[in-house]
């Protein structure tokens, strides 16, 4: 039998009493834990071997050579007749605990050679149970790597799926929303076809009837011709219709003398195709009896060496016969079985050999029908040839309708062609749709912000004329001349909310005019000064002095003074306000703190909004 055995080769040192090297060499079997043999080489076991078998290694070599010829042996172990084998001997029938050998044997078509043989003794209860313990510990250790293994995968794959599903809930969302968008394309794109679809149907109509119209013309023509040509062959048919009533005849007189010779013949066939099947059958029953025979020969020669071995060992077998008296029994109905089984298939060999006699009957009678059939085929033929002029005419007509046919086919491919450009046509209107959408939402943020902007400004406006209204008359009381330190103004503010956090830098300061105050004497008049981090208001406030003349009318009526109200009014059509440039706060904002001299020219009807309000 073959085992797979695993060898383990270790070099022991030991040094008490004295420093010696051991070779151990270990036989185990990964099916059966408890094979286990073990062989202790030492230098001196060594030198005895190495006489008793003639090898030329050292001591310190002859490990790895061992190995070289286990690899040898493992590679040759797949070939059907490897060179290297490992015979593993024993003096019993079986291993049970008793010495072996092992032998690499090289194999000649001459001689079987030994390399090597080693005698190991079988492993005592001890040391199977060190082998065992050993075994159980590695085991062991390759447990708990494994479960580090799996709980660490686990982890990654839970994190794996986690992310996963998020992504899948947010895939699954966006596909959501495309769905959404393609229903609402896809229905105007199917009204836009179904619109161009009916148009094209009724061209299409028009078109058809035409063609019927021509093509039934066409056929009455084709209909006259034909009954002409039918009536020819009329004519035709009767008088070739008299000369084969003369040739049946004859053919008649011709086949009576042939089926007299041919049942003749059929006689004599059927006579020697019975004496070929005898002398076939007989061949057959000398062959199998030849055979037979050989095989019993073969068989009572194998008889004979068997009870030759069966005699000396019967003592230690008799199990075995029982076994085989059974497997002999079993053969024995098999037999009777297959018999049976014989008997039934000549039944029905016999039934199929009558139902060949009756078909071959009936084979004879089916020529004689093929040969009458043969001769109306001759006569239709004729007919047909005559019918093949008139289908080659018919089918030239049919091939310039065909023509006509591939040419509206083409103009209806180039009216596709036609449609997928408009289809693309459609895509880019739809990609140029929506980045004016997001434009649309930029420009309303920026409403948004402006509007924050403008409230606030309106704020800080009534809260100066408020301060300019208290201060007054202080102003009047304390002299002609009132000032402004860069101190008093306000600190810049920055809107988080809204997103602008730069300075707003022309108007506010603007705001931080102090409105120039009216003492009781009409020609008094009150310089502005600016703030210093804004030079351009500063010297148009130096340039221009504001009389006290100028606002009286505005009191009496009772007007606020400040940005007229149209100017924080929402309208539908206004432009962002990104800054405000100088000119606009010298020309828009600044005109009621003017004089009538130093004003700008107002605002025609036709100029556009981007003259005043830039960016």
């Amino acid at each position: 039998r073959r085992l797979n055995v695993r060898v383990n080769i270790e070099l022991l040192s030991i040094s008490n009493p004295v420093h010696k090297k051991d070779l151990a060499v270990r036989l185990t079997d990964d099916t059966d834990p408890f094979f286990l043999y073990n062989l202790v080489i030492s230098e001196e076991d060594f030198q005895c071997l190495k006489s008793q078998q003639g090898l030329l290694v050292d001591f310190s070599a002859f490990p790895q050579k061992f190995i070289d010829l286990l690899q040898q042996c493992i590679q040759e172990q797949d070939k059907d007749i490897p060179r290297f084998l490992l015979q593993l001997v024993s003096s019993a029938p079986a291993l049970d605990h008793t010495p072996v050998s092992l032998n690499v044997v090289e194999t000649n078509p001459f001689k079987h050679l030994t390399h090597l043989s080693l005698k190991f003794l079988p492993g005592t209860d001890a040391e199977i149970k060190k082998f065992l313990a050993n075994c159980l510990k590695c085991l062991k250790e390759d447990k708990m790597m494994l479960e580090e293994k799996l709980k660490k995968t686990e982890e990654d794959l839970t994190r794996q799926l986690s992310y996963t599903q998020q992504s899948l809930s947010e895939k699954s969302r966006e596909l959501d929303k495309l769905k959404n968008e393609w229903t609402s394309y896809t229905t105007a794109l199917s009204n836009k076809h179904s619109q161009e679809l009916t148009s094209e149907k009724e061209r299409a109509l028009q078109a058809q009837t035409q063609y019927q119209q021509q093509h039934e013309q066409q056929k009455k023509e084709l209909e006259n011709l034909h009954q002409k040509s039918i009536q020819q062959l009329q004519n035709r048919l009767s008088e070739l219709e008299v000369i084969n009533k003369d040739l049946t005849e004859r053919r008649y007189k011709g086949d009576s003398t042939v089926r007299e010779l041919k049942a003749k013949l059929s006689g004599l066939e059927d006579e020697c195709q019975r004496a070929k099947q005898e002398v076939l059958s007989l061949r057959r029953e000398n062959t199998t009896l030849d055979a037979e025979c050989h095989e019993k020969e073969k068989l009572i020669n194998q008889l004979q060496t068997r009870v030759a071995v069966l005699e000396q060992e019967i003592k230690d077998k008799d199990q075995l016969v029982t076994r085989t008296k059974e497997v002999l029994d079993a053969t024995q109905d098999q037999k009777v079985i297959l018999e049976e089984s014989t008997e039934e298939k000549q039944r029905h060999i016999e039934k199929l050999e009558t139902t060949i006699k009756s078909l071959s009957a009936e084979l004879l009678k089916a020529n004689e029908i093929i040969k009458k059939l043969q001769g109306d085929l001759k006569t239709l033929m004729s007919k047909l040839k005559l019918k093949n002029t008139v289908t080659i005419q018919q089918e030239k007509l049919l091939a310039e309708k065909e023509e006509k046919l591939q040419k509206e086919q083409r103009e209806s491919q180039e009216m596709g062609q036609s449609l997928r450009v408009k289809e693309q046509e459609v895509c880019k209107l739809q990609e140029q749709l929506e980045s004016t959408i997001q434009k649309l939402e930029e420009s309303k943020q920026l409403l948004k912000t402006n509007e924050n902007v403008i409230t606030w400004l309106n704020r800080q406006l009534s809260e100066v004329q408020m301060a300019q209204k208290l201060d007054s008359p202080a102003s009047a009381h304390g002299g002609g001349r009132a000032t402004v330190s860069p101190h008093a103004l306000p600190d810049r503010p920055s809107f988080h909310s809204s997103g602008i956090s730069h300075p707003i830098s022309p108007l506010y300061a603007f705001h931080n005019f102090l409105e120039p105050t009216h003492s009781k004497n009409g020609n008094s008049q009150c310089p502005v000064q600016l703030h210093s981090q804004l030079p351009k208001l500063s010297r148009c406030s130096d340039a221009h002095t504001v009389p006290a003349a100028s606002h009286p009318a505005n009191k009496e009526n009772g007007d606020q003074l400040g940005l007229d109200s149209k100017y924080f009014k929402k309208k539908d059509d206004s432009i962002p306000l990104r800054g405000l440039s100088q000119n606009t706060l010298n020309s828009e904002y600044l005109r009621p703190y003017l004089p009538a001299k130093a004003q700008p020219p107002p605002k025609p009807a036709g100029t556009p909004a981007s003259a005043y309000f830039p960016g």
